[in-house]
């Protein structure tokens, strides 16, 4: 008989390497679909960090070829009644708990199915650990060929739990959404044209730039990061620190002076 073409998966945790979880997860998929091939995006989102694995799965989630099943569990309310869900987005398969997660990564998804069939969950299932009796079950079973209409009841993609608050300020205005582990500062704002001037955490960061290394060390520098908005850094340094601020933080960008009343953002 020939053998089943295995779907790669990834997977995107907060539970760090120092303890079991993550061998566990490995071992329910190798054990469920035997020959599968894993790929580790990060296991190092920060704990109960649902908006930074939003962010992480977004920026390597779309490299990875079609077909390809990514679980992500940052899962603060594990144990509660938020839906555990497959959703479809972009020709790839996405597993986890719908709480923010796949906001980002799949704005309007195509279809997103509850886990509910038991096929797709162990026999048991532990409250607290989801990742391995639900999540990875249900990945084990879309690698091995299973549709994600199989997981369970339809649910109305409009319906799929978006990061609390959003991106954008009450204002509408851009904002910070990331701080990566440089301290660099990834906003919302689409990238502007030569010229363009960047405020942000009500400072002058500059006219926008190529790369890093357009300043010298130690200064600040804006410019649009490898996922097309504008980010704002320290040349060997983090910009983070030396502004102050973090995620929620307002940034400008336009021609000319900006307002710097318009720019200042706080810490979340």
């Amino acid at each position: 008989m020939a053998a089943v073409a295995l779907a790669l998966v990834t997977l995107t945790t907060d539970f760090g390497t120092a303890d079991g979880y993550v061998g566990a997860m490995k071992g329910v998929l190798h054990r469920r679909a035997p020959g599968v091939v894993i790929v580790d995006v990060s296991h190092a989102i920060p704990r109960h960090d649902v908006a930074a694995g939003a962010h992480a799965l977004a920026t390597a989630a779309p490299w990875f070829p079609p077909g390809t099943v990514h679980v992500a569990v940052v899962d603060p309310g594990v144990g509660t009644g938020r839906r555990g869900v497959v959703v479809e987005a972009g020709g790839q398969i996405f597993v986890g708990p719908d709480n923010g997660l796949f906001a980002l990564v799949a704005p309007a998804p195509d279809s997103v199915h509850e886990i509910a069939a038991a096929e797709f969950r162990a026999g048991r299932v532990s409250p607290t650990f989801h990742g391995r009796d639900v999540f990875a079950v249900a990945a084990a079973r879309l690698a091995c060929g299973a549709a994600p209409s199989q997981a369970g009841p339809a649910v109305e993609p409009a319906g799929l739990v978006r990061l609390g608050g959003g991106p954008h300020g009450s204002d509408g205005g851009n904002r910070v959404v990331h701080v990566d582990g440089f301290g660099n500062l990834i906003t919302d704002a689409a990238a502007a044209g030569e010229g363009a001037s960047v405020w942000v955490g009500g400072r002058a960061i500059g006219p926008l730039r190529r790369t890093f290394a357009d300043v010298a060390p130690g200064e600040l520098v804006a410019y649009v990061g490898s996922s097309g908005t504008v980010e704002v850094a320290v040349r060997e340094g983090s910009a983070a620190a030396v502004l102050g601020v973090g995620r929620g933080a307002a940034i400008a960008v336009g021609v000319g002076a900006v307002g710097v009343d318009a720019a200042k953002g706080e810490r979340s």
